[in-house]
């Protein structure tokens, strides 16, 4: 509490705060998105069980590694070296590199689960009928309760540490990092079923987030050999395609507006 108290009358704490808290709730929205579909996929009853018990364990998670700052940094230590890189980038750093830290170790592996898993929902969404191939026996994973909250406390400790990472280089105040988690965590909590209902209405959204969940399993990857892609680039593609998204469906309304009405004017017109 000690620690706490200077930090409220401090502008420059205050400014941290609302800069991180805005930063990880746009970290946050990729894993809203993946825990949406995947809730999405259970039943009626336990799809908002499933969505409450995702979003608590991201907060957990991010909690409990916070208590652990100092192993969370000690993860960007290299373990290996495969002695091969890239070569030369614009500013004479290799383009790529294979000294694996833990972090890039987890980043690539939730990056490839990630592109599995959405992967796997393209081909259902696409092929729903059932064929006798692995990948569409969706009992087996995509309705299955404790399979999918496996799903979702791998792809929330990916992300969780993602975020932790992205805060410690934002501040070093942890009491700063908590607070900014909490309410990350509450605006994940209230968004949670109006993003999965809207989700679930609007089904050519589902292909739109899959892509989603595609791009960002990708970067993911990239990031973990040493490729850094911009942020902005990541997050201003996301928002141009949703904004076209926005479009088809006022699109698809009016057309059905259109239709609706269109019936009773022919009445109209004929008496």
């Amino acid at each position: 509490m000690d620690a706490i108290i200077p930090l409220l009358s401090d502008p420059a704490a205050w400014i941290a705060l609302i800069t991180l808290v805005v930063l990880e709730v746009v970290l946050g929205i990729d894993n809203l998105i993946f825990i949406s579909i995947l809730s999405n996929k259970l039943p009626a009853h336990q799809q908002q069980i499933a969505r409450r018990i995702g979003i608590g364990l991201a907060l957990i998670m991010r909690l409990a590694l916070l208590t652990m700052i100092a192993f969370i940094v000690g993860l960007t230590d290299p373990v290996f070296d495969l002695g091969i890189t890239g070569p030369p980038g614009e500013h004479g750093e290799p383009t790529f590199e294979t000294q694996f830290s833990w972090r890039d170790i987890i980043l690539i592996s939730g990056g490839l689960f990630l592109l599995w898993k959405a992967t796997k929902e393209i081909h259902h969404t696409v092929d729903p009928e059932p064929s006798g191939a692995a990948l569409d026996k969706k009992g087996l994973v995509a309705t299955n309760f404790a399979a999918t909250i496996a799903q979702i406390i791998a792809l929330d400790m990916v992300f969780s540490i993602d975020s932790i990472l992205t805060a410690v280089g934002m501040t070093d105040d942890v009491p700063i990092m908590m607070a900014a988690v909490i309410i990350t965590v509450m605006v994940m909590l209230v968004a949670a079923d109006p993003l999965a209902n809207f989700i679930d209405k609007n089904p050519t959204v589902v292909m739109l987030a899959l892509g989603f969940l595609l791009m960002i399993g990708a970067v993911l990857i990239a990031d973990g050999f040493g490729v850094h892609v911009p942020k902005g680039y990541i997050y201003t593609a996301m928002a141009f395609s949703a904004l076209v998204e926005a479009l088809n469906i006022f699109a698809r309304k009016g057309r059905e507006k259109t239709r609706g009405a269109a019936p009773t004017t022919t009445t109209g017109d004929s008496e």
